[in-house]
Order: structure tokens, then sequence, then C-alpha cells
């Protein structure tokens, strides 16, 4: 009996997790897209892990993929705006200012340049790249894209973006038989491929000037 009473305080009931869970994430992934502080990838794959162990693994996948991307998508249209609005400022605006530091001169030149030859295309691969969707978009604002032709692009990379974090979820979630070690799995790779691209420029920087 106490331990029965001690799993449901531990694990609360699927409905719960659930009304608390799908809020969350969509709150925290727009949050996330309009504010790159929170790790958006690893609360997909975090989500996906949990969903896997649903009684409806498959709906509740598809629950979170259909969540996930839509956040994304909202926010990074959110985003898109707001800097659309600095552009067409005198002023600017603190939004198109932040974006402006969050892009490495050498990374946003080459945004650009992916721009020029492949259009609003190069959006998907920025998704999925970690620390390229900021250049790319700012790529497009500076070449004044229309909102119309960027959501276009963006409606995909969300897709894409949703679809391979949900995918590392269920590979380290089914390496583990407990969801919250599947959770940790997820989220320490989804860190690692994050973190990734920063640290081998940093290697090569050193490299390059001993």
């Amino acid at each position: 009996m106490a331990e029965s009473v001690s799993r449901a305080v531990v694990t609360p009931p699927e409905g719960t997790q659930q009304a608390v869970g799908y809020p969350s994430l969509f709150l925290l992934v727009v949050l996330g897209s309009l504010v790159p502080v929170v790790p958006t990838g690893a609360l997909v794959s975090g989500a996906a892990v949990v969903a896997m162990h649903q009684s409806l693994p498959a709906l509740s996948l598809l629950t979170v993929f259909g969540v996930a991307s839509l956040a994304a998508f909202l926010g990074d249209l959110g985003l898109y705006w707001l800097g659309k609005r600095g552009i067409g400022s005198k002023n600017g605006s603190r939004w198109l200012a932040a974006l402006r530091e969050r892009a490495a001169p050498e990374r946003l030149a080459q945004a650009d340049k992916k721009l020029r030859e492949h259009g609003v295309a190069v959006l998907v691969l920025s998704r999925l790249v970690p620390a390229g969707r900021i250049p790319v978009m700012l790529a497009c604002l500076l070449s004044r894209t229309p909102l119309r032709q960027f959501a276009r692009g963006d409606v995909l990379a969300c897709l894409a973006w949703a679809a391979a974090y949900q995918l590392i979820g269920v590979a380290g979630g089914s390496l583990f038989p407990s969801p919250w070690e599947g959770i940790a799995a997820a989220v320490g790779l989804t860190l690692l491929l994050s973190a990734a691209p920063s640290l081998w420029r940093k290697v090569r920087r050193s490299a390059q000037h001993p």
C-alpha cells in the first residue's frame, strides 16, 4: 500500500501529466524561440521520452510533434515580425539589436550567401544546425524578405526541427526502462549536440592562433 502511494506521488496521473505538460511545452518553446535562452530542443526531446511511456505512445508522440512545431513556428513569426518593425524604423528596435548581437559577422555573411543561393529553403537547414537559426533570420530581415515568404520556408523548418529532436528523445528513451533516465540521456545528448559547433569553432581558432 505504501509503495502504491509513493508511486502515485512521484508519478502523477497520465491525465495530469498531459494537462500540465503540453501547455508548458508550448509556452516554453514559444519563449525559447523569442528569447533563445531556453534549450527548446532539449524540451522536445524530454517530452518525447515522456510520451513514449504513455498508454497511447503513438498519439502522445504525435501530439508532442504538433505542439512543438506549432510553438516554434509562432515564436519564429513573432520574432521575425518584431525584427521587421526594427528594420522599418529609423531608430531600429531592441529586438533587432538583440538579433545582431547573437549573430557573429562571419555567420551572418555565410547565412546571407546561402540565402542568395538557395532562397528561403535555407531556413530548413538553419533550424537543424545549432545556433544557425538567428543568422539566417537576420539575413532574411536585412534582405527585406516579406513575412509571408519567410513563413512559407519557416513552417517546413519547424516541422523538420520538431521531428529531429523528437527522434533524439525516442532514441535516448529507448535505451532505458525508466522515463527519467531516458529524459536525462535525451537532454544530455541534445545539449551536447548544441554545444558541439561552438566548441569546434573555439578549437579551430586556437589552432589557427596558437
